[in-house]
């Protein structure tokens, strides 16, 4: 027995290596190390990091509401401020705006509305309240400027009579130089007669052989440089309107000499008879016309009606004071 537990005092006990296989035949157990030591101490640390984070995030979100809510309430503050101030800036100066409305008011019930035809206008502004009263044909003149009042006045009618003598009549002006002349079919004879600054009226008369013709007066409101009496011809009415248009803006006579020629008046124009047809072969046709200032009278003998006919004229013009 003491040889056996010397033998057993001098035998080493030596552990079972690392994947040996122990007494049963099953895996040995292994140590832990100090690196899974530190693994487990990790875990928990991390698991606190993050639930720090997310109390972080929350009290952040907690804080943003908290002071956003104070800043809306800053600034319904202010919004009611700025409200209470416009109102009190309005209050003061509202009396004065009804002031100003009684004002323009008080004007406009004086106001003279303008009389006669045409409708009325009432314009209000949106930013004054002002309030404006036109008349459409006071208006339209104004939109005409110069044009309405270089628009010539009306002149008074002329004066007109007949004589019987016809063959007296024709043989005086047959021996006159320029008291005859042939106006041709479809022609429009002008004879321009200056105001004279002697007189203080116009007069004529003429005649035609075995046909009628159309005769009409104009005058137009020019300076006299010459006193001389001129005579223009054209073939027709539209081709005298076109000379007179190339030369000056100014008469255009249009219409059948039968029903009688008005004109439409422009600029220097005005009318002082239109142009119908005479019986001038049967009786001498007489006139005559007050100057109503300085000018040229356009005596117009138009025979522009006629295709077949020419016409011998007839005519005596001259001034009386």
């Amino acid at each position: 027995m003491s040889d056996g537990l010397a033998a057993a005092a001098g035998s080493r006990f030596e552990p079972p290596a690392t994947g040996t296989l122990g007494a049963r035949g099953g895996p040995a157990p292994q140590c832990p190390s100090e690196n899974d030591g530190s693994a487990r101490k990790t875990e928990p640390e991390d698991q606190l990091v993050d639930s720090l984070e997310s109390n972080t995030s929350q009290n952040r979100s907690q804080v943003g509401v908290l002071l956003n809510a104070g800043m809306t309430e800053d600034l319904k503050e202010k919004a009611g401020t700025l409200k209470d101030q416009e109102v009190s800036e309005l209050e003061e100066k509202l009396p004065d705006q009804i002031q100003s409305l009684r004002e323009k008011a008080a004007k406009i019930t004086n106001y003279h509305v303008p009389q006669g035809a045409g409708d009325i206008i009432m314009i209000q502004s949106d930013h004054t309240g002002a309030v404006d009263i036109l008349s459409a044909e006071l208006e339209t003149a104004d939109l005409l400027g110069e044009q309405r009042k270089a628009q010539p006045p009306p002149l008074a009618p002329p004066t007109m009579w007949t004589t019987e003598k016809m063959k007296e009549f024709k043989a005086k002006m047959g021996k006159e130089k320029n008291g005859q002349m042939v106006v041709k079919r479809g022609e429009v004879v002008t004879v321009r007669v200056p105001t004279h600054p002697d007189g203080k009226c116009i007069c004529w008369e003429f005649a035609t052989d075995d046909y009628d013709i159309g005769f009409g007066v104009y005058f137009d409101w020019t300076t006299v440089t010459s006193t001389a009496i001129t005579v223009q011809v054209s073939e027709s009415s539209d081709e005298e309107d076109e000379e007179e248009e190339d030369e000056i803006e100014g008469l255009a006579p249009v219409g059948d000499v039968e029903r009688g020629s008005k004109s439409y008046l422009r600029n220097r124009y005005s009318e002082v008879m239109p142009v119908y047809r005479r019986n001038s072969h049967r009786e001498v046709q007489a006139g005559s016309h007050e100057y109503p200032g300085e000018g040229i009278y356009l005596l117009k003998f138009d025979n522009s009606y006629s295709l077949l006919r020419n016409k011998t004229l007839f005519f005596h013009v001259y001034y009386t004071s």
